[in-house]
C-alpha cells in the first residue's frame, strides 16, 4: 500500500519545508511505509502522506503549527516498539518522529537528575545514571530500543515496578509542544511543589493525544546494592497464589516478582534449555536489592515453601542471577517461536492474579488456541499471549475473542484493561467500558481544551465516539 497524498497534505509539506531544515521532511512512499504503525498486532493502519523528523522544540513546534492551519492530523512516534497501536497512522495524516531528538541535555548529581529529548533509548539513560553512581528503575521489557518520549506517553513500567514504581514516579517535569504550536513547560526541580494543577502527570501516559513531549526531567535514586536473586516453582497454580499473596501481605518488598505459567515455561525451556521443569504450573523469580536482601529471600524462600513450592534455589551472584532472570526476559520470544502472537496486557488486584491465570486456561481451552502468561505478579500486572494462526481466519477471529474474553476477565476482578502498554487503537472500545460515560466525557473535555480540532492522534483512545 502507498502512502496517500491530497492538496491538504501537498499544500501543508510546501508551507513546511520553508520553515525546517531539508531532510526534516519525508514522501517517499516506500520510506514512509516503514513509519505506518507499531509493534502491535491486529490493528489498522495506513501509510502517512509523510514522515516529519525534527530536530529541535522550534521544529515541532513549526510542525503542528502549520499542521493546524492546514487542518492535518498529526501522529507522534517513538521508536515504533509500543504494542497498542498509538503510534499508528492513516493516510491522511503525517508522522512526527521524535527519534532524532536524542540528547542528553543535562545530568544533575548533586540533585539526582536527568534532563533528555524524546529520543533518548531508555537503556541509555539507566548506563548514564550508572557511571554516575545512580539508577533510573523503569525498565520495559522493550529497554533496549524503547525511548524516554515513548515510555512517557504510555507511562511504561517493568519488572522492578514492583518496589520502584512505573515511568510517571520519575518524571519532574516536561517541555511539551501543545497541538496549536505554542511550547508548554511543567513541573519543577525542587523537591516539593504544589503551585498549580499537576499538567506533568496529565501528559504522563496521554499517549500523544494532548501534545507532543520534547524533553524529560527524570529524577533518578541512590544505585542500589548488587541483588540476590530466588526462584521457586510450583505444580499447582494456586500455591504460586498463596505464595505471592504471602509474600505481599508479609511485609517484603523485593524489587522483582515476576511469574511464568505452564506454557510459557515449557516455551522457555524449549528455547534456552534452562531445565526449568516441564510439570511445573508456574515459577516465580523475585529479586531483592536491599541491604539486607539475604535475609528478605531467606523469609520469601521460607514463604513459598509454605505455599507448597516444589523447588526454591537462591543465589547472591550477580551473574547466576541474570541468568535466572533471562528466563522471564525470554518469556515472549519463547512464545513468538509457537505462531503468531497477539500480546495482552491487563492488571488485577494481588488476589486475583492465580484467579486470571485459571480464568486464561479456561479461555484457551475454550477457543482451543495456546495463551502463556507471564508478567508482574509483585503488581497483578500480566501479559497472557495469545498464539494463533495468521494465515487463518478462523485462528485469527479465535484470537481476537480470546483477547477480548481476557480483558473482559481482567475487568470482572476489579482490574483495568491495561497496565503498562497503553490503550492506542487495540482497546479503545475498552476504555469506554473501564471509564463509563462520564469518565469518558471528562477525558473529552481536556482533549477538547488542548487539541479542539482533534489533529494529534485522532484515531487513538480519545477519537471522538
Amino acid at each position: 500500500m502507498t502512502s496517500v497524498r491530497t492538496s491538504r497534505t501537498d499544500a501543508f509539506v510546501a508551507d513546511l519545508r520553508e520553515l525546517v531544515p531539508a531532510g526534516s521532511i519525508l514522501t517517499d512512499p516506500d520510506v514512509v511505509a516503514a513509519y505506518a504503525s507499531d509493534q502491535s498486532r491486529l490493528t489498522t493502519s495506513e501509510p502517512p502522506a509523510a514522515v516529519l523528523i525534527p530536530h529541535t522544540t522550534a521544529h515541532v513546534s513549526a510542525c503542528l503549527q502549520m499542521a493546524a492551519r492546514h487542518g492535518v492530523p498529526v501522529i507522534p512516534r517513538g521508536a515504533g516498539s509500543g504494542l497498542s497501536g498509538a503510534a499508528n497512522a492513516s493516510a491522511d495524516a503525517v508522522v512526527l518522529s521524535l527519534h532524532r531528538m536524542d540528547a542528553f541535555l543535562e545530568v544533575d548529581t548533586a540533585n539526582r537528575l536527568v534532563v533528555v529529548q524524546p529520543g533518548v533509548v531508555t537503556a541509555d539513560v539507566r548506563a548514564a545514571a550508572a557511571r554516575e553512581g545512580l539508577f533510573y528503575p523503569p525498565d520495559p521489557g522493550s529497554v533496549e530500543f524503547c525511548t524516554i518520549g515513548g515510555n512517557v506517553a504510555t507511562n511504561a513500567g517493568g519488572m522492578c515496578c514492583v518496589r520502584y514504581g512505573v515511568t510517571g514516579d520519575f518524571v519532574l517535569g516536561l517541555e511539551v509542544v501543545l497541538a496549536d504550536g505554542r511550547i508548554l513547560r511543567t513541573g519543577r526541580r525542587t523537591v516539593k511543589g504544589v503551585a498549580g494543577l499537576d499538567l506533568t502527570h496529565l501528559f504522563v501516559g496521554s499517549e500523544g493525544t494532548l501534545g507532543v513531549v520534547t524533553e524529560v526531567t527524570l529524577r533518578l535514586v541512590p544505585a542500589p546494592r548488587p541483588p540476590h536473586t530466588m526462584v521457586a516453582t510450583f505444580d499447582r497454580l494456586t500455591d504460586a497464589g498463596a505464595a505471592v499473596a504471602g509474600i505481599v501481605g508479609s511485609g517484603a518488598t523485593p524489587s522483582m516478582l515476576e511469574i511464568l505459567d505452564r506454557t510459557t515455561v515449557r516455551a522457555v525451556d524449549a528455547l534456552m534449555h534452562m531445565d526449568l521443569g516441564a510439570d511445573v504450573a508456574a515459577v516465580l523469580l523475585v529479586q531483592s536489592d536491599h541491604a539486607d536482601a539475604g535475609s528478605e529471600l531467606e523469609r520469601v524462600a521460607a514463604i513459598c515453601s509454605q505455599a507448597g513450592a516444589v523447588d526454591v534455589m537462591s543465589t547472591d551472584d550477580p551473574a547466576e542471577g541474570a541468568m535466572l532472570l533471562e528466563a522471564r526476559r525470554q518469556a515472549l520470544p519463547a512464545l513468538e517461536r509457537l505462531g503468531d502472537w497477539l500480546l495482552d496486557d491487563v492488571c488485577v488486584p494481588l488476589t486475583a492474579v492465580t484467579t486470571l491465570i485459571e480464568s486464561i486456561e479456561d479461555i484457551a481451552a475454550r477457543h482451543d488456541l495456546t495463551i502463556g502468561v507471564f508478567g508482574h505478579a509483585g503488581d497483578g500486572n500480566l501479559h497472557p499471549t495469545v498464539i494463533f494462526d495468521g494465515g487463518d481466519d478462523s485462528s485469527v477471529r479465535a484470537a481476537r475473542a480470546a483477547f477480548d474474553d481476557i480483558t473482559a476477565a481482567a475487568l470482572a476482578l476489579g482490574g483495568t484493561v491495561t497496565g503498562e502498554h497503553g490503550v492506542g487503537r487495540l482497546k479503545a472500545g475498552w476504555l469506554r467500558e473501564e471509564l463509563g460515560p462520564v469518565g469518558m466525557d471528562v477525558q473529552h473535555a481536556v482533549k477538547n481544551a488542548l487539541d479542539p480540532l482533534h489533529l494529534l492522534c485522532p484515531e487513538g483512545m480519545l477519537r471522538t465516539p
